[in-house]
């Protein structure tokens, strides 16, 4: 797993990243895919991994369950709950690891333009510690991964 440079990490703050990933799909593609189980067991994980459990609960304070299996069978238990959903814009939801302490925010806001769409997605973790940890841990070529997996589906959509 690696970034392939299509993804744009930062760290605005202490208890931040922020990635940035343009995606060739109009930004209503782009919401679904990250909203509806049917899409996100399509491309949601790194390359190899499979998304076995997929619980959406689209609404504000809405419950969303996630659970990764690796091809040695590993599992990767994420859930959270829904805060703000302007939808197509803006997506703003907790996130929480079965195996890792604490709590994490995500807030998403996804741009338009020529058909073409700029999601950013910001991390906020309680702490420089936990956010440090998480990047270490290889967020930021896992999530390439999973979004390059996304453009091609958008790309076989066309």
């Amino acid at each position: 797993m690696r970034n392939t440079g299509t993804l744009k990490v930062t760290t605005p703050n202490d208890q931040e990243v922020m990635l940035t990933r343009v995606f060739d799909a109009p930004r209503r593609m782009v919401f679904d895919a990250f909203t509806k189980p049917e899409l996100l067991k399509r491309w949601f994980g790194p390359r190899g991994w499979s998304l076995s459990q997929c619980e959406v609960d689209l609404r504000v304070g809405g419950k969303w369950r996630f659970v990764l299996r690796s091809p040695e069978g590993q599992e990767m238990g994420m859930s959270g709950v829904w805060r703000e959903l302007q939808p197509y814009d803006r997506m703003v939801h907790t996130e929480s690891f079965d195996d890792f302490p604490g709590e994490s925010q995500v807030t998403t806001v996804l741009t338009e333009k020529d058909g073409k769409t700029t999601l950013q997605a910001t991390v906020r973790y309680a702490s420089k510690e936990v956010r440090d940890a998480v990047i270490a841990s290889g967020m930021e070529h896992g999530a390439a991964e999973s979004y390059d997996k996304l453009n091609e589906m958008f790309a076989t959509a066309q």
